[in-house]
Formats: structure tokens, C-alpha cells, sequence
């Protein structure tokens, strides 16, 4: 009926009403996206770890590797300097394919040093660049004698190598783990790489890059996640504001 007064009656108060449905909706979309963003910051701590890891290990002094025994952890000697003494096994040298620098296609030249008390190693000798066909990896010579070699421990992934035929200088494998190539060749090695930095004289490339950890990527992704929470839990929460229905706002005044 209209009102005698002639004003407009104020609008019924909102109310927090929650819904059992959009509730667990949001609870669910919650709980996935701090998971997920958990997982991130993880991975963000250990990629700084990592990176502290280099830093530190770059201001330690190179470190002997022949005689030295097999530490409990070879990955808490990543990046560390070394100088290893010893002979070049040439029947065990072998490329990895698909190494590109500046742009050109070519392979890292890897061959086992075997030490002078007994073990072996693989040294990543450095960058070679692609011949005239794939059907025709270049020969790179393998230096005889006793060398000394200086470089940084890597810690090579386990990709699963994939070899041409087994024992051929200039063999060419997808990826290298040192034991599967040490089961592939006969060659027992180390589980680590070095990658030499020192002057050879060889012509191969040594500029080995900085290693990018994805500290960044983490930390975006980690911030997103995050976000995404906050934003389903706010929506949530700003429409479970809702006005009383009819019914509630009381009787009308005639």
C-alpha cells in the first residue's frame, strides 16, 4: 500500500548469508591454490640454495680431485673448482648433441680422464660447432699424455643417454649420465662432470654460462598462487553479503 509519509523506505540491511555449495567451492579453489603456491615457494628456496651454493663454492680454493675420496654427497661439491691429474682415455671420448652457442649448432666434447689413483672422469672439454652434415660429427683430437685439467664439478641430470655404437670415437649420445655411460662403455667413472675451464689450445669453446636458476619465475609464480586464493576467498566473502529477503525486513507500516 503506499506510504502515508511519502519517503521511500530504506533498503533491508545486507546480511552474511554463506551458501553450503559456493563454500566448499571456495575452500576447495583455497586450499589447491596455496598448495600450488607452496609448491612454488619450494622450489624458489631450493633454486636460492642452489645459488648460494655457486657463490660459495666460487670463492673456495680448487680443491685435488686425484686421491681425494668419494665424498658422502658429490652434489655438495656442484660447482666447485678442481684440478685433476691424469691421462685421456680417447676410445671413451664422445659429443652431446644439440649444444648451441651464440646462436650455432654444435656438440660438447666429453672424454674420460683417467686419474692417477686408479678412478675416472668425465671432462667436459668444452663446444665444437656442427659440421657439414650430422652424418659427419668432427673428429677432435684427444690429447696424449699426462695433462692437468682445471675446472668446476657438474652434476649431470639423468636423462638416459642414447648412443651410437658402443666404444667409436666421435660417438655421438642425446644426454649423458655418467653411469649409464659407464654401463655403455666399460668405462667406470664418477658421477660427476668437470667442466673445464682452463686454456687448451684445442679450439673448443669454454664460455660455459652462468646457470639460470628461475629464482624469478618462482617467486611469480608462487606470488600468483597466492593471489588467486586471496581472490576466491574474497569473492566468496563479498557475495555471501546479501539483503534480508521481504519477509525478514519486519512488517509494513500502514
Amino acid at each position: 500500500m503506499p506510504n502515508p509519509t511519502g519517503t521511500v523506505p530504506a533498503p533491508a540491511p545486507r546480511r552474511f548469508r554463506p551458501r553450503v555449495l559456493p563454500t566448499l567451492a571456495m575452500l576447495a579453489a583455497v586450499a589447491v591454490c596455496v598448495a600450488a603456491g607452496r609448491w612454488q615457494q619450494d622450489r624458489m628456496h631450493g633454486k636460492e640454495a642452489l645459488a648460494a651454493q655457486l657463490d660459495a663454492a666460487t670463492r673456495m680454493p680448487p680443491l685435488a680431485l686425484a686421491g681425494m675420496p668419494d665424498p658422502p654427497s658429490w652434489p655438495a661439491l656442484r660447482y666447485r673448482q678442481v684440478a685433476a691429474d691424469g691421462e685421456y682415455v680417447a676410445r671413451g671420448q664422445i659429443l652431446i648433441d644439440n649444444r648451441v652457442r651464440q646462436g650455432r649448432a654444435g656438440y660438447d666434447v666429453v672424454t674420460p680422464l683417467a686419474l692417477a689413483d686408479g678412478r675416472a672422469v668425465l671432462v667436459d672439454r668444452g663446444w665444437v660447432a656442427l659440421g657439414a652434415s650430422r652424418a659427419a660429427p668432427p673428429d677432435v683430437p684427444v690429447p696424449a699424455g699426462a695433462v692437468r685439467v682445471h675446472g668446476r664439478i657438474a652434476v649431470p641430470g639423468e636423462g638416459r643417454p642414447l648412443p651410437a655404437p658402443e666404444g667409436e670415437p666421435g660417438t655421438v649420445w642425446q644426454q649423458l649420465d655418467p653411469g649409464r655411460y659407464g654401463e655403455a662403455t666399460g668405462i667406470r667413472v664418477l658421477p660427476v662432470v668437470i667442466e673445464q675451464t682452463d686454456a687448451a689450445g684445442d679450439g673448443l669453446v669454454r664460455d660455459w654460462p652462468a646457470p639460470d636458476f628461475g629464482i624469478d619465475k618462482h617467486r611469480i609464480y608462487m606470488v600468483q598462487w597466492y593471489a588467486f586464493a586471496a581472490l576466491a576467498f574474497g569473492l566468496w566473502l563479498g557475495l555471501n553479503f546479501r539483503r534480508a529477503p521481504a519477509a525478514d525486513a519486519g512488517p509494513a507500516h500502514g
